[in-house]
């Protein structure tokens, strides 16, 4: 049992321990990556999936007036244990394709690197000086997570470095100081690959309220390489996933068909709660337990294996990056994409 619990333990260590873009929690990602397919690189990958987690009601500890030069971008790189300070420029381009492939539309690259300023600038006004040693948030560019640097890319892209480079340097010089905003103030403008079909609102994933992450139609996503997919725990990975990472859960091993019960719905479509081994707990909680693709899923027994369908891929909450591509590709501009998920903000050029 000792050695069954473990491996999933280090796994479960390694997939949810980094920092959450863009979003209240924040973040991004949508995706988790590699030569990633549409919209999925990896949730990991995200700053607004798994790097900080703003607070949407507290105050900013920095006035936004008295920050910090707007050029520059400060990064906590938690692979090297130091303090990035990035040009603008450059950030946008790392934090781009970091969140998306770099052969997606024009107006998706450019949606998601003003989400991925707006977003910085947001955690820039909320940073404390004795946390991160003064970095804005946090990022791992070894493993492409939330932003990936020059020398990273040139490995990622090879032979395609310089042309990749230069077509987003192209797009993204015009946008430099384009910010998504909510009454003047940079917004948490969130992000994630794939949503369930509607985006979800801030409050059910990190108990905060935004007006401006309440949740939109995204119906596009239903078409998405990968919107649906189930994955399979003998009974006992799903004890042992149940034991480690659900408190209170006393699942009874002479009747795993009893594990999970009653569950009830957000407004999107993701599990709010769901009633598991003696308790009830978020869906988002238990999509962590599990290492689920979303929290929009369904739980099916039989045979001694559990079957877990999941729909989206990351949070749900702003931008979806397959939404933003598809309305791209039909004709939208960077800016109507923002303005369809993140409601009521405005997109608004800072001073340089």
């Amino acid at each position: 049992m000792k050695r069954a619990l473990l491996p999933i333990a280090l796994f479960a260590l390694l997939t949810y321990c980094l920092p959450l873009v863009c979003l209240l929690v924040p973040a991004a990602a949508a995706g988790l990556g590699q030569a990633d397919p549409p919209a999925a690189q990896s949730e990991s990958q995200s700053p607004a999936a798994q790097f900080l987690l703003p607070s949407a009601s507290g105050q900013p500890e920095q006035p936004a007036g008295e920050a910090e030069d707007s050029e520059v971008i400060r990064l906590w790189d938690a692979g090297a244990g130091e303090v990035l300070e990035v040009p603008l420029l450059e950030y946008l381009i790392g934090a781009a394709a970091s969140e998306m492939p770099v052969t997606w539309p024009d107006e998706a690259l450019k949606a998601q690197a003003i989400a991925s300023h707006s977003y910085a600038l947001y955690q820039r006004d909320r940073a404390s000086a004795d946390k991160l040693s003064g970095a804005w948030f946090s990022v791992d560019p070894a493993r492409r997570q939330g932003y990936m640097s020059r020398q990273v890319l040139e490995s990622y892209w090879g032979d395609a470095f310089e042309e990749n480079w230069a077509r987003l340097e192209g797009l993204f010089t015009p946008i430099l100081h384009q910010v998504v905003t909510w009454e003047g103030a940079p917004a948490a403008a969130c992000y994630h690959a794939i949503s369930s079909g509607q985006t979800e609102a801030s409050e059910n994933v990190w108990g905060e309220a935004l007006p401006y992450l309440c949740g939109t139609d995204s119906t596009l996503d239903l078409a998405a390489d990968g919107y649906e997919q189930t994955v399979t725990y003998t009974t006992q990975q799903m004890y042992d996933a149940l034991v480690l990472g659900v408190p209170g859960a006393a699942p009874d091993l002479d009747a795993p068909e009893s594990w999970f019960g009653e569950a009830s719905f957000t407004a999107a479509g993701y599990v709010d709660k769901i009633q598991c081994a003696g308790v009830f707990v978020r869906g988002v909680d238990l999509r962590t337990a599990l290492s689920l693709r979303s929290a929009c899923f369904s739980i099916d027994y039989a045979d001694g294996v559990f079957s877990v369908t999941t729909k989206g891929y990351g949070h749900g909450v702003g931008l979806s990056q397959y939404g933003a591509s598809v309305m791209a590709l039909t004709g939208s501009g960077c800016a109507d994409i923002l303005a369809h998920y993140y409601p009521g903000t405005a997109l608004e050029t800072l001073a340089g």
